[in-house]
């Protein structure tokens, strides 16, 4: 159908003040490559696809970005939202993540995943998911 309307997930963005040392940060945690870069944006994307193939992490430089408190408290920042990626083996993953400059939480809530925060302070989540990551349909890298 020709005029039919086509809506595609392009990115997820994060905000930031340092648009340029965050992606650096998640190229080194995903092993993926920058898409496309200028002072106030960087975009991301897996090794090998095409930009707009698989959706991309873009990061938006924000002089007024202020880190969210996790778990929340009344009156601070609030989280919007956080990242989950999924794992072949926690205790590396988490290794690896620290060694790029993540930050394990304090609070965790479960020993099935970890609760990381990445050098701006976004929250994401570590979850070892094997069944997924073997999975025929998982095409993310």
């Amino acid at each position: 159908m020709d005029g039919e309307l086509k809506i595609k997930m392009y990115s997820f963005t994060l905000d930031c003040k340092d648009p340029h040392e965050l992606a650096k940060f998640y190229t080194e945690l995903l092993k993926w490559e920058i898409a496309f870069e200028d002072e106030n944006w960087v975009c991301i994307h897996a090794p090998g696809t095409n930009q707009g193939t698989y959706p991309n992490i873009l990061f938006q430089r924000n002089p007024e970005y202020l880190p969210p408190v996790w778990p929340e408290k009344p009156e601070a920042q609030q989280q919007m939202a956080h990242l989950d990626f999924v794992v072949n083996d926690l205790e590396k993953a988490v290794q690896h993540a620290i060694q790029c400059g993540a930050k394990v939480a304090e609070d965790q809530f479960s020993d099935d995943w970890r609760v990381m925060f990445d050098p701006s302070g976004h929250p994401f989540c570590l979850c070892p998911m094997i069944s997924l990551m073997e999975s025929d349909d998982f095409a993310l890298l």
